[in-house]
């Protein structure tokens, strides 16, 4: 196979580069798309302009149905036609031969893969029963080595499974026990977390594309963003030295994606983080990040019991004309659903409300980062004979 190009990052900036030689299950045959002549960023350009207005609208959607069946995943994917899909707890079989089978089949293509991601940070969020790595519980207390060692023996379950991203670094800090994000979190002070998560980025390496989250940062906004809005009246003075450190430090170690919290610091903007122009100008601009930014749960914005959030195909508007280049829906999914939000999408450009430029640019970027996990090989051929995980 030829050499490995790189992560693409639309808009220029340093990429992301992964070795073409990582280590694959014993047994399992890998799925690698050779790279063609010319660079990554312009197979993604190719691959958006071929597509309709549509087509665009849902490659910027990553979609979930509750189901292990992987008849119904395949038919959700192609009446879709969704860029990505979020493997829940109700997604994962018993074992891990079953779960590459399910991957497999929601890969329709493997030479422009789904963006297929999944939530293992360990510990209290773990999709895969058979991880027994450390968690933040335990790593917070440790050396930022151990981070490494973790997140590569995590990464590499993931990988296992067929699964390119995983939602797993949490690049939030803080030293509250009460913080609803205490027990995930990796440090309980911005240099501590900063280490963590730039080992745990290391550690991720060439097995999963890591993304942080929650930005710009959980722990300063108390409160579960599951069922409200966090807020916090900290100034961004106060922030760039205190929670922007962890992410800063991670997208400087080569996080290819950074997840946007519904969190709302009101000195900055009163909306929330994932529905602000201002967030994601300060994380592309100031921080550097040109990778994909990815919105947390849209259906959480929906739970809030906030009245201006409770149109879904609203919320995935909004965020696209933000900055995000993914919108993620998990809570009230459904076929129809996202059926509902890939029109949306469309009638918003057609409209003039969605520049038709942002959607271009969101659907680049996520199709230069499906044409990685091609390259990269992330995807995994089921086979009977794969080694099970220890």
């Amino acid at each position: 196979m030829a050499a490995l190009a790189s992560v693409l990052v639309v808009g220029g900036g340093p990429a992301r580069t992964w070795a073409s030689d990582a280590t694959p299950v014993a047994d399992a045959s890998v799925v690698r798309i050779e790279a063609a002549d010319d660079d990554l960023a312009d197979a993604a350009a190719r691959h958006v302009e071929a597509m309709s207005l549509r087509e665009r609208a849902a490659s910027v959607v990553m979609g979930h149905i509750p189901t292990t069946d992987p008849s119904a995943l395949r038919a959700y994917m192609e009446t879709q036609g969704l860029g990505g899909f979020i493997l829940m707890g109700a997604n994962i079989p018993a074992d891990e031969g079953s779960l590459r089978g399910l991957t497999a089949a929601l890969t329709l293509d493997p030479a422009f893969p789904p963006v297929l991601a999944i939530d293992q940070e360990g510990g209290d969020v773990s999709r895969l029963p058979w991880d027994s790595f450390p968690s933040a519980v335990e790593l917070k207390n440790a050396p930022p080595d151990a981070t490494a060692d973790a997140f590569a023996a995590r990464a590499a379950l993931v990988q296992r499974a067929g699964i390119g991203v995983n939602f797993g670094i949490v690049a939030d800090e803080t030293d509250d026990p009460a913080s609803f994000i205490f027990r995930r979190a990796l440090g309980t002070s911005p240099s501590e977390a900063a280490a963590r998560v730039t080992t745990a980025v290391a550690g991720e390496g060439y097995s999963a594309m890591s993304t942080l989250k929650h930005f710009p940062g959980h722990g300063a906004a108390p409160g579960d963003s599951h069922a409200g809005i966090p807020a916090t009246s900290m100034s961004k003075t106060e922030w760039q030295s205190a929670d922007a450190v962890p992410f800063a430090a991670g997208i400087e170690a080569g996080a290819p994606l950074l997840m946007f919290g519904h969190l709302s610091y009101t000195a900055v903007d009163p909306r929330p983080a994932s529905l602000s122009e201002e967030w994601h100008r300060i994380a592309r601009e100031e921080l550097g990040f040109r990778g994909v930014a990815v919105t947390d749960d849209l259906g959480m914005l929906q739970a809030s019991g906030v009245d201006e959030f409770a149109d879904p195909v609203r919320n995935a508007v909004t965020a696209l004309a933000a900055g995000n280049d993914l919108v993620l829906a998990v809570m009230f999914s459904t076929p129809e659903s996202a059926t509902r939000i890939v029109d949306g999408i469309v009638a918003a450009v057609e409209s003039g409300e969605l520049a038709p430029e942002r959607l271009e640019e969101a659907a680049t970027r996520v199709a230069a980062l499906r044409v990685a996990l091609a390259a990269a090989g992330r995807g995994l051929v089921p086979c009977d004979s794969c080694a099970p995980a220890e």
